[in-house]
């Protein structure tokens, strides 16, 4: 495992699969840079929400990763995560099944980088259960299939988890 100052590791797999417990706890245990994808891949002016030209998104990438030398960077979205794998050292797919990916969304803290208050997450929560629950039957760049993709095709060092318990 590459030291951390050196160390620039990509975590993905479906919503509620752990990523960012996953990223905070190797950004504050290795002095690494965190970035959520979540945080740039939306345009938040809109309601509801709609994604960014990935071009936008992408630059903003950019910048984090000409400011940063170690970091760790987390998502579900292959198109970003596409961008971002030539300069990483390493990725870790959290490849939970859906039930499990359920129950930790039921159970997430209050993210206030996403949502304005706890009411306001809990109120997504009825949409966000269906959209995780669909990711074994989804064909886009938020699907099983496409993070498997990312996995297969990654020539750098890799780890799959199908578990987020200790």
């Amino acid at each position: 495992m590459p030291v951390a100052n050196d160390r620039r590791v990509v975590i993905f797999g479906n919503s509620g699969s752990g990523k960012s417990t996953l990223a905070h706890h190797l950004a504050e245990a290795e002095g690494l840079e965190h970035l959520d994808l979540d945080t740039l891949a939306w345009s938040l002016t809109d309601m509801p929400p709609e994604r960014k030209p990935l071009a936008e998104s992408q630059a903003e990438m950019q910048a984090f990763l000409d400011n940063h030398s170690a970091w760790v960077i987390e998502g579900c979205y292959a198109d970003l995560l596409d961008y971002v794998l030539p300069a990483s050292t390493d990725i870790i797919y959290m490849n939970l099944p859906v039930e499990a990916c359920v129950a930790n969304a039921k159970a997430r803290p209050w993210e206030p980088h996403k949502y304005a208050s706890e009411e306001a997450q809990n109120a997504n929560l009825d949409m966000l259960i269906d959209w995780i629950r669909k990711y074994d039957d989804r064909d886009d760049v938020f699907s099983r299939k496409a993070h498997e993709r990312l996995f297969e095709t990654y020539e750098g060092d890799k780890t799959v988890y199908t578990s987020n318990r200790r």
